[in-house]
């Protein structure tokens, strides 16, 4: 039991790190590629600070991968699932329709 135990938490902190609707947003905005840092401040508008609160928790939960190239760090998504899952959160938002309701 203790083996499933970790799974279900490493699976709460995955959920949790797409948990706010900046984080989303970032997570939508990867799924077309990865961006700078300074890109995504600019797409949250939120200060550097707070845009580096989530992608910091984003990364510990292996949500994101990060390379610092210069004096810029740029982040992409550590997998390919995450649109299929956000699609299927998407149609549970909706009622369980299989349709695209949003």
């Amino acid at each position: 039991m203790p083996a499933l135990k970790k799974k279900l938490e490493d699976r709460a902190a995955v959920i949790k790190a797409l948990g706010h609707p900046s984080r989303l947003l970032i997570a939508e905005a990867l799924m077309k590629g990865e961006m700078c840092v300074c890109d995504l401040k600019d797409l949250v508008g939120a200060d550097m600070s707070t845009v580096s609160k989530h992608l910091t928790l984003m990364r510990e939960a292996g949500v994101l991968n990060c390379e610092k190239r210069g004096l810029n760090i740029y982040y992409s998504l550590a997998c390919d699932c995450l649109g299929d899952f956000l699609r299927c959160v998407d149609r549970l938002a909706c009622g369980g329709k299989k349709t695209t309701c949003c």
